[in-house]
This record gives C-alpha cells, sequence and structure tokens, in this order.
C-alpha cells in the first residue's frame, strides 16, 4: 500500500472563520483523507477570519486533490490555493553554473578572458595534458542520456529526463564537490551517441551514463571506454552494483551467512541485474539464478542476446527452470531490480530462515516491504521512507571524485569492491543490525570514504 510522500507534498491556502478550533479542524480534515500533515502557518489574521498554510505529504496526485476537497468541505472554508511542491522546487531548473573567480574589474578580465587567456590557450595546445590542470576539465562530468530507460517511466525522450539528470548533477556537486552537468541527447541511434560523447569528451574528465535502454547501454558503454581517455561509468549498471554489493556484505554480516554458500535470486537481468550478478559472481557467489519475464535464465533458452546469454553461462549451475515464485523457494537472497508488485508476503515465507530481500524496484517495490518482513530477517528497498534504502547516491559522487582525483581512465572491479567495501564499513559494528545495514545518503562519511577508497584501488598516490 503506497504511503504518503515527500514528492507528493501539496501546500493549500485556505481562508476560513477565525475560531479557537479552526487549526485543529483543518488538522483533522487532512487526517480524516489520509494526509501526513507536516506544516500548518497563519499567513493571515483578521478578528474574524484566518487564512492558512496547511502542507501535507500526499500518495498521489489524485489523493492530493481528496484532501483539498476535505479542507474545501470545512463550514466556511474557501481554498484560494494549491501548490504542489514538487513543481515549486523545480522552478527554473535546479542548478546553475557561478563563476569560481573574481570578476571585479578590468585586471581580473585581463587574465581570466583577454588578452591573458590566449596564454593559457596556447600552453594547452603546446602540452595537452595541461588541460586538467588549467581548465574545468579536471573536475567536471558529463551526465549523459537518450532518455530511454528513465527511471520507472522508461522511454520518455530526452526533455523529459531533464530533470532527473538535474537533480544528478547535483547530487554530484553536493555529496562530491564534482561539477556534472546534464547532457540530454535528442537521438536513440548508439551510433550516434557513442559519436556525439566521443566529441564532446574533451570537455570533461568523466562520462557518466544515465538511463540509456539495455542492451544498447552495454554495446555504448564499451565503444566509448576504448575509444576515449577519460572513464566511462554506467550508473544503472557500476552503481547500482556496488551499493547492492555493500548492502549484501552487511546483510550477511547480520544474518551470519557467507557469500560462497547463499543463493541468490536476482530479478530482472537488464543492465542493474547483469552488472549486480557480475559483479556478486567476482566476490565468490557460486549459486545465483537470475529471472526475466519468462522464469529463470538458464541454457536451454535459444536466440537469447549476448548479455543475457553471458548470465545463462555464468550462473544457474543447476539448470533450473521456472517462474520467479517457483524458484525464490529455499533461496536465501532476492535481490529485485525489475517491476513493482511481482511477489507477495507469503513468496518469501518460502525462502530459507533468515531471508534477505532487497526490492528496490521504485517506487512500487517487488513485494510490499511491510509484509516481507514478516518472513525476512532483513528487507530494504530504493525508497526513503522505509528502512535501508539502497541508493546509487552512496556511490556516484565518491566514486567520481576518486577517479577525477587519480586521474585515471580505465574502470576496475577492484575499484568497484573497494567502493563497496568503503560503503559498508561506513556502518560500525555496534550499529549494524536488521534494519540499519546501509549508512544514510546523509552521511557525509561516504564519499570522501569511497573517494579514498577507489583512488587507492587505482594505484594513485
Amino acid at each position: 500500500m503506497a504511503m504518503p510522500s515527500p514528492g507528493y507534498s501539496i501546500t493549500v491556502r485556505v481562508e476560513l472563520p477565525a475560531g479557537a478550533t479552526a487549526t485543529a479542524a483543518l488538522t483533522t480534515a487532512v487526517a480524516s483523507a489520509g494526509g501526513a500533515l507536516t506544516a500548518l502557518d497563519v499567513a493571515e489574521s483578521r478578528t474574524d477570519r484566518l487564512v492558512v498554510d496547511v502542507t501535507c505529504d500526499t500518495k498521489d496526485e489524485d489523493h492530493g486533490a481528496r484532501i483539498t476537497d476535505a479542507i474545501a468541505s470545512m463550514p466556511g472554508a474557501a481554498v484560494r490555493k494549491v501548490s504542489d511542491q514538487t513543481f515549486l522546487l523545480h522552478l527554473g531548473g535546479k542548478i546553475e553554473v557561478n563563476p569560481k573567480v573574481p570578476l571585479k574589474h578590468r585586471d581580473d578580465l585581463s587574465r581570466a578572458y583577454t588578452p591573458g587567456v590566449a596564454r593559457i590557450c596556447l600552453a594547452i595546445a603546446e602540452h595537452p595534458e595541461d588541460a586538467r590542470r588549467l581548465t574545468i576539465k579536471r573536475n567536471t562530468v558529463a551526465v549523459v542520456t537518450d532518455g530511454s530507460a528513465v527511471l520507472g517511466l522508461g522511454n520518455i525522450g530526452p526533455l523529459a529526463a531533464l530533470p532527473v539528470m538535474e537533480g544528478k548533477a547535483a547530487l554530484f556537486k553536493q555529496f562530491g564537490g564534482v561539477d556534472a552537468w546534464p547532457v540530454c541527447l535528442d537521438t536513440q541511434d548508439s551510433d550516434e551517441i557513442v559519436e556525439i560523447v566521443r566529441a564532446i569528451a574533451p570537455v570533461y574528465g568523466g562520462i557518466n551514463l544515465e538511463d540509456i535502454s539495455a542492451p544498447r547501454c552495454f554495446e555504448i558503454e564499451a565503444r566509448l571506454r576504448e575509444m576515449l581517455d577519460i572513464p566511462v561509468f554506467h550508473d544503472d549498471q557500476h552503481g547500482t552494483a556496488i551499493v547492492v554489493l555493500a548492502a549484501l556484505t552487511n546483510a550477511l554480516r547480520v544474518v551470519g551467512k557467507s557469500i560462497e554458500d547463499v543463493r541468490i535470486v536476482v530479478s530482472g537481468v537488464g543492465a542493474a541485474g547483469h552488472a549486480i550478478i557480475r559483479l556478486l559472481l567476482t566476490q565468490g557467489a557460486r549459486d545465483i539464478i537470475g529471472c526475466g519475464r519468462d522464469g529463470a535464465v538458464h541454457n536451454g533458452h535459444e536466440g537469447m542476446e549476448p548479455f543475457r546469454q553471458w548470465i545463462a553461462d555464468h550462473t544457474n549451475t543447476a539448470h533450473a527452470t521456472g517462474s520467479l515464485t517457483e524458484v525464490l523457494a529455499g533461496a536465501d537472497v532476492f535481490i529485485g531490480v525489475s517491476a513493482p508488485d511481482l511477489l507477495t508476503g507469503e513468496d518469501i515465507a518460502t525462502m530459507a530462515p533468515d531471508a534477505i530481500v532487497f526490492a528496490m524496484a521504485n517506487p512500487v517495490p517487488e513485494v510490499d516491504p511491510i509484509a516481507a518482513s514478516q518472513h525476512a530477517t532483513v528487507v530494504a528497498t530504493g525508497r526513503s521512507d522505509y528502512p535501508n534504502q539502497i541508493n546509487n547516491v552512496l556511490v556516484f559522487p565518491g566514486f567520481f571524485r576518486g577517479l577525477l582525483d587519480a586521474g585515471v581512465s580505465d574502470i576496475t572491479d577492484a575499484m568497484m569492491v573497494a567502493a563497496a567495501t568503503a560503503i559498508a564499513d561506513c556502518v560500525e559494528p555496534e550499529e549494524l543490525n536488521p534494519s540499519f545495514i546501509i549508512p544514510s545518503v546523509f552521511d557525509s562519511s561516504v564519499a570522501p570514504a569511497v573517494a579514498a577508497a577507489v583512488r587507492a584501488a587505482s594505484g594513485a598516490s
């Protein structure tokens, strides 16, 4: 069941008769409609009338309309305006560019721009490697998408994807001190995307591929890594795999099991699922079954695309067949990066004792977390309103901070494992419990720890 969320927060400005019970009546109206009241502010006051701003979290837009109707139906009440807090936050965009140097008089201008800047241009023309030292290249990442696989929204195109990429850029800056910029491409042709990114690469110290549909994303990433001398990171693959490994490391500590001995079922064999399986195998996992829409992936299927065939070749050694619910029976770990409401609490009950459930489909998980917690020892989701939020923001700011600081071009398994270990170790042993296996996205120690781990794994000083 959906819960009220800040993502659907509204503020209702309502005028109503003044009285001792006026604000209490507003609170009752919101509660009766199922809203979560977060603020109640008197905007205007007269002897006989009050104007009050009522802010509350709702479940969705329809729920917000029902709460507004409940307020409007109060005796003597008149709703003046309804504001959607999420839309207000996005007005004019979420990021901007600010100069790092003073531009207050002619001397400043002469050094930052003409004629002084010509000296810097000539120096870089003679020694291209100095671009990292003398320009924004040393700290800048392009967040590249074609809008073909955005969040849980699907193929909504580059313009509709822009708010997500803006948000990503803001997180890069907030948590990693990295200057990132959205690059939303109006093409879904793989050759064109590769060529465009190749052409703009001189500006950037790294490329973050985002929300590009599988299997195209695999090809695009591989080709760009081959041709560019800067790191190319596909967050839907590598960021997700790293944070899942971090969370699983601590979840296994909680239940006292080892990765070599557990049976893991992964729902979703696209970009994220493929990368998760690959990283878990490098860490010693020996019993993994990947599940797609048609059930367990195995070598009995013919005509599979190469990345799904790789999963078939490297997992499901017992050649299990059947649906997700069938292969889940007896499993120790469920990892979902697929679709909402695929499982019930009864399905989780068929898992092994002390089961671990990572239901990460967003915004609606593969199984209701409350139902899952009745049977599993550790339950995690991608949502912020439940314990154990598994979120890529724990990874990419610090990971790119480390890459940029090290000045490396290749991303290795050793770096990803080091990053996962650093995230897991940000939870102290005395803090670890079934409801706290992963640090908060606001834990300021995470990004520096990840950056240091990546630098160390890269061999950089």
